[in-house]
């Protein structure tokens, strides 16, 4: 189980890497900025739920984190070499997919550490979020979770369902790729069809 679960907050690190990476390449960042943009964007979640917890942050025991970091960015600067365009619906997918996975494997950690559902949740909202936010102030974006879109509020959405898979006794398998399944799934929705929470709007003040 642990070896499995190990895996997978792998392929998120590296996933999120690969967003980090693509939004370098966008800002004209040079190899150093690459390298820190990919890292903060992959381990700043996951290091704040750490802390949070009170437990050893991950990427300090295990270096195997930061070799996912830069293989992933490395791989990608080569394709971005290659292919001389850079695909900005292709970053907002690979930031899906890492939002989905930090969000399953932040609660999932929360849960096995004692923490009551409904931190669970925000926990995992904080290590699938606060990666990309970091990523966004440091290139002077608005960051994605504070646009309205269905960022956040999707990474809820998934850990609610998680918890109800959990409770209805599904194993931890089903309930991680039912949470996966349904904060990826609508947080593609909102990006198609452009699903996004009402927006303070000043002009609509007397």
């Amino acid at each position: 189980m642990s070896t499995w679960l190990h895996w997978i907050d792998l392929l998120g690190v590296a996933v999120f890497a690969v967003s980090g990476t693509l939004m370098a390449y966008k800002k004209h960042m040079d190899g150093f900025g690459v390298v820190v943009l990919a890292s903060v964007t992959a381990i700043g979640g996951g290091t704040l739920r750490d802390i949070i917890l009170d437990l050893p942050v991950f990427w300090v025991q295990d270096h195997s984190f930061f070799f996912a970091i830069l293989g992933a960015a490395l791989c990608t600067i080569i394709w971005l070499r290659i292919s001389h365009r850079f695909p900005l619906r292709y970053l907002q997918v690979a930031d899906a997919f890492g939002l989905a996975f930090f969000n399953v494997m932040g609660l999932q950690k929360a849960l096995s550490y004692g923490a009551s559902p409904f931190i669970a949740i925000a926990l995992g909202t904080m290590t699938a979020v606060f990666g990309g936010l970091i990523r966004d102030v440091i290139c002077r974006e608005i960051p994605l979770v504070l646009k309205g879109d269905l960022y956040a509020t999707a990474c809820i959405i998934g850990g609610a369902t998680y918890i109800a898979a959990f409770y209805l006794d599904l194993s931890t398998y089903s309930c991680m790729i039912i949470g996966f399944a349904v904060t990826l799934t609508t947080r593609l929705a909102a990006m198609k069809w452009h699903w996004h929470l009402p927006v303070f709007n000043p002009e609509h003040m007397d």
